[in-house]
């Protein structure tokens, strides 16, 4: 997936960044991580990894990320059933990992990332694969109703969606120590 260099809309780019900014912490550093190891824009383990544990949770994500260039070229142009089986099938695989990470709190946590990873015309999938994934066996029962507690029934029943690409795209900022720079 490229990235067009449109002029970025100031309002547009402003709401994503609030959107991005009222995270908690742990999910904004999870977003940043996972777009870095989605696009290799740096060493995901060198800089994200805390502890083995961490590292290995990073290699795993590696694995079920290589899915994701397939996965964009998936993407269903209508709702005909015939072409959703392939790509939902995966969509949902890859969202029931990062929901196991237990790193996406919601919704709109969820459709953030997903929206970087997949693009907008993964838009109408995401509701659906955000419910499917969330009801999995594999999260424990009270974070399963917290998650579909977390759609509201306006993403749930959309009847249309946006096909602008995101203009926010977060990346982690080194620090700087202040006398060096100056």
């Amino acid at each position: 997936m490229t990235r067009t260099s449109q002029p970025a809309n100031g309002a547009l780019l402003i709401s994503e960044m609030k959107e991005f900014a009222s995270f908690p912490k742990a999910t904004q550093r999870y977003i940043r991580r996972s777009l870095d190891v989605a696009y290799g824009r740096r060493d995901a383990i060198e800089c994200w990894a805390r502890d083995e544990g961490e590292a290995a949770s990073i290699r795993a994500q590696s694995r079920i990320y290589k899915q994701l260039d397939h996965l964009r070229m998936q993407v269903p142009d209508d709702s005909g059933l015939d072409m959703i089986e392939p790509f939902m099938g995966m969509l949902i695989t890859l969202a029931a990992f990062d929901l196991g990470q237990d790193r996406l709190p919601n919704f709109a946590a969820f459709r953030f990332l997903y929206e970087r990873l997949v693009g907008a015309s993964a838009r109408p999938w995401l509701p659906a694969s955000f419910c499917s994934a969330a009801a999995l066996p594999h999260l424990h029962p009270d974070r399963r109703r917290t998650l579909l507690q977390s759609i509201s029934e306006s993403a749930a029943t959309a009847p249309g969606w946006s096909n602008r690409e995101p203009v926010f795209w977060p990346e982690w900022v080194e620090k700087v120590d202040l006398q060096q720079a100056a």
